[in-house]
């Protein structure tokens, strides 16, 4: 409840602050989180990232003050962080479609994204289980794609490139030389502003020479929290990472170190099954 309740303040400092620079340092401090589990937990609960947001917000403001009053197109733009006229007409135009100077004349077709809002609810009624894993570092063999978290291309590319991965036989190429953790779906490489990631299928290595166009990574030691992931894929993951980012983070006193995640599954049933069984592993450290 009072890590929701800060997500909001976090919200209400940016709306605030539309009209000056604003740090992603600053607004994760309004809501006492790391910069990473802000900028993650703020895309899981709004389905934008922290920029996206900005972005709309300011260009939402400035185009209702740019067709209700009489100030310059130059004026607005300055006033609302962009660079040039140049660069607030290239914003315009790809979100409006029209330029500043033909929103003045006809506004009847522009676009406004609203400030956020939601309604803070207790979820407790069912419980949910974990457990602390200790694992030192280990090594990961597979293929990555490279994916954005922009109006959830992540989640397309991603599952496209399961789909793919199937389809060739690179996962079942894969299966056969799986470490205890079986398959892992990895997200990693985040970026600052948490917009894009590389995503990479793999599993634990297992042997010693790996096909040349593989590739090897390591994952860092870390303490993990694992989540026990009950139902048919796809729809069961997105239900569980919701869940641990509305409910569990708010409730504990742990945090996102930043590290990889991963998506574990461990089981060899069809994942079609209601009760196909799979884990989250997200590395953790207490605030």
């Amino acid at each position: 409840m009072e890590g929701l309740q800060k997500m909001l303040d976090s919200i209400e400092y940016i709306e605030r602050n539309l009209d000056n620079d604003l740090f992603i340092e600053d607004i994760a401090a309004i809501a006492y989180m790391s910069k990473y589990h802000f900028q993650r937990m703020f895309n899981m609960l709004t389905g934008f990232t922290v920029s996206e947001y900005i972005r709309n917000r300011r260009i939402t403001l400035a185009t209702q003050e740019l067709v209700n009053s009489r100030s310059k197109v130059i004026d607005v733009a300055m006033k609302y962080g962009y660079e040039s006229p140049e660069s607030f007409t290239k914003a315009f135009r790809k979100i409006h479609g029209i330029s500043p100077s033909e929103a003045k004349k006809n506004s009847q077709s522009l676009k406004a994204y609203p400030k956020l809002s939601f309604q803070i609810q207790l979820k407790g009624d069912v419980e949910m289980d974990y457990k602390i894993v200790e694992k030192d570092v280990f090594t990961v063999v597979g293929k990555s794609i490279r994916t954005t978290t922009i109006g959830g291309e992540n989640n397309r590319k991603i599952a496209a490139f399961w789909d793919e991965s199937k389809q060739n036989g690179f996962t079942g190429e894969l299966a056969k030389n799986c470490g205890s953790l079986g398959l892992i779906g990895i997200s990693m490489d985040f970026d600052k502003q948490q917009e894009n990631l590389t995503y990479l299928i793999g599993a634990e290595k297992n042997i010693e020479q790996i096909p040349f166009d593989w590739e090897e990574r390591q994952i860092p030691s870390a303490t993990w929290a694992v989540f026990p992931v009950y139902g048919a894929m796809p729809d069961a993951m997105p239900r569980a990472w919701e869940r641990i980012f509305f409910e569990w983070f708010p409730a504990t006193r742990y945090e996102h170190t930043g590290g990889p995640e991963m998506e574990v599954y461990v089981s060899d049933a069809d994942p079609s099954l209601e009760d196909y069984y799979s884990e989250i592993w997200i590395p953790i450290k207490k605030k």
